[in-house]
């Protein structure tokens, strides 16, 4: 029988972590992010700046189930949380002075997942 889902290693162990957290905090968001994950990497969510920017308030906390490209500028300040970034959103966003996560910083640091919104 072939596998199916993601093999990489370290998205297995995510998407695990998501799921444990979702059932023991009882927050729906969580599952819905491992979800996302688990699709084929084809259809995961790709998510350009200029999109974060127009549809982003500042000091919003945001979640990109997937990966963050550098299309675009960002003019005020987020949190953004991604499975991937691109080098240069990176770059852009800390000259904006946003604060760049992994999904399972915010996890750790946001366990009930108050006021965190997914974008793309």
């Amino acid at each position: 029988m072939k596998r199916t889902g993601p093999d990489n290693i370290h998205l297995q162990m995510l998407i695990t972590e998501l799921k444990t957290v979702a059932s023991k905090e009882n927050v729906p968001l969580w599952r819905r992010i491992a979800e996302d994950l688990e699709r084929p990497s084809r259809q995961r969510r790709v998510v350009n700046l200029s999109r974060l920017n127009r549809f982003t308030k500042e000091n919003d906390v945001v979640i990109v189930p997937g990966k963050v490209l550098a299309s675009g500028e960002l003019d005020h300040k987020l949190t953004v949380s991604a499975f991937t970034f691109s080098d240069e959103a990176i770059v852009k966003m800390k000259d904006a002075k946003s604060d760049v996560l992994t999904i399972s910083e915010l996890l750790k640091k946001n366990p009930k997942a108050k006021k965190v919104r997914i974008i793309g």
